[in-house]
C-alpha cells in the first residue's frame, strides 16, 4: 500500500514501495521508516556545497523519504533556507514537515526564548525561510533550557496552539534531551484545565549503542498515543570513523570508547557510523520513524541502503557480512558494560553558568 504522500510522476515507485512506513501517533501522517534531519544543512558538522545537499534533498523525496525536521537554530536559519530552496517544485503533497521555536542563536544570551511573543515570530520567519504556508509540526526544541516547565506551559504551547488554529502548522510536538522533561511536561499538561494537544516527541542520540533510555520511556509514549521521532542515530558524530565535532558534549569516557571502536573499524575496513545508522533502523523498536541529517548524496545513499536495500537505486551499499561481524564485535566488545552512557545536565549546567557570568 502506498503513503499518502505518494505523487505518481514525482516519485520512484519502486522505492517507495520498499520504505516501510508509520503512524506517527495520533497526528493522522504515515511516516518514512528513514527520515530527513535538517542539522547537518546548517553546518555544524562541517563545510559543504549547497547545490549537492539541495540534490540530496530532492533525491531523498523522490526515493519515498517523506518526513524532514529542521529548526531555526540549525545555522540560524540556513537549514530551513536551504531547504526552502531544496523544496521549490516539489509537490507539496509528497512531504511531511517540521521545524521548532524557542532555541536560536550561537549567542549565550539569545540562544533561547520561549516567550510566546519570540514563538509567534519564530514561526513567520520559518514559514518565510521555508516558502510554505504552514509546516506539518511545529515544535518546542529543547525545553529543559527554559527558565522553568511552566513558561513553556503558559507562554510556548499556547502560542502554538494559535499558530494551529490559524492554519499555519497542524500538529505540535515537544523535543530535548532529558527523557524525563518531556515526560514531565506531558503530565504537566494533561492536568491543565485546558490542555494544548501535544501529539508527538523528538529525543536524540537516547537510542544507541551506549544509551538505551529511550526504551524505558517508549511504553509510557505509546500509552498516550504520542508519536515519537528518534534522531541522531550516530549519536552527533560521536559513532562515526571521524570522530565527533569540537562542540560536542559527551564526557571523556564515552568519547575514549567510541574513539576506540571507530578504530576497530577503520582496522576492519568498515564505517561505524554505517553499523550506527543499521542498528537503529533495524533494531530499535518502537519510534515512528528514525531522523538522519545528511548534505551530500553519499550519505543519502548509503542511508537509503541501509533502510531500503537494492531499491535505493544506483550508489547504493548493501550491509556486507564485514559489517554484520563488525557490528557484533563493536557493541560486544566496547559498548556492553559501558558505565557513563548519556551527558544530562551537562549543557543545561554550562548554559546557566554561561548566563549567570554576564
Amino acid at each position: 500500500m502506498l503513503p499518502p504522500t505518494y505523487v505518481e510522476g514525482f516519485h520512484d515507485l519502486e522505492a517507495v514501495k520498499a520504505m516501510r512506513y508509520s503512524s506517527l501517533g495520533s497526528t493522522g501522517l504515515l511516516v518514512s521508516h528513514l527520515s530527513l534531519g535538517g542539522g547537518a544543512l546548517g553546518g555544524f558538522y562541517g563545510e559543504f556545497e549547497e547545490a549537492e545537499a539541495i540534490e540530496a534533498i530532492r533525491e531523498a523525496l523522490r526515493k519515498g523519504v517523506n518526513y524532514i525536521d529542521t529548526a531555526p537554530w540549525y545555522g540560524d536559519g540556513k537549514s530551513e533556507a536551504i531547504l526552502g530552496k531544496a523544496l521549490a517544485g516539489v509537490p507539496r503533497k509528497a512531504y511531511y514537515i517540521a521545524t521548532k521555536v524557542g532555541r536560536y542563536k550561537p549567542i549565550t544570551q539569545k540562544m533561547f526564548d520561549f516567550s510566546s511573543k519570540k514563538t509567534l515570530a519564530s514561526v513567520e520567519e520559518s514559514l518565510k525561510l521555508l516558502g510554505l504556508p504552514y509546516v506539518d509540526i511545529i515544535q518546542v526544541h529543547d525545553l529543559e533550557f527554559a527558565p522553568s516547565l511552566q513558561v513553556v506551559l503558559s507562554d510556548t504551547l499556547p502560542a502554538l496552539a494559535s499558530v494551529v488554529k490559524q492554519g499555519k502548522a497542524h500538529h505540535i510536538g515537544i523535543t530535548g534531551y532529558p527523557i524525563c522533561t518531556l515526560k514531565e511536561l506531558l503530565e504537566m499538561n494533561a492536568k491543565l484545565q485546558s490542555p494544548t494537544k501535544i501529539e508527538m516527541v523528538l529525543c536524540y542520540t537516547r537510542a544507541t549503542f551506549f544509551d538505551c533510555t529511550l526504551q524505558e520511556y517508549l511504553p509510557f509514549f505509546q500509552s498516550k498515543n504520542i508519536g515519537v521521532v528518534n534522531a541522531a542515530l550516530t549519536g552527533m558524530g560521536i559513532l562515526t570513523n571521524a570522530g565527533p565535532p569540537d562542540w560536542h558534549p559527551a564526557g571523556d569516557e564515552i568519547k575514549e570508547v567510541c574513539r576506540k571502536a571507530a578504530e576497530h573499524c577503520k582496522m576492519a575496513g568498515v564505517e561505524l557510523g554505517r553499523l550506527a545508522v543499521y542498528y537503529a533502523l533495524n533494531e530499535v523498536q518502537g519510534p515512528a520513524t528514525h531522523l538522519v541529517g545528511l548534505n551530500n548524496k553519499e550519505i543519502l545513499m548509503s542511508n537509503l541502503s541501509l533502510a531500503i536495500g537494492s531499491k535505493a537505486g544506483e550508489g547504493s551499499k548493501p550491509f556486507t557480512p564485514a559489517e554484520e561481524k563488525a557490528l557484533t564485535e563493536v557493541r560486544k566488545k566496547f559498548f556492553e558494560g559501558l558505565q557513563s552512557h548519556h551527558w544530562e545536565g551537562i549543557e543545561i549546567s554550562r548554559y546557566w553558568k554561561a548566563m549567570n557570568n554576564l
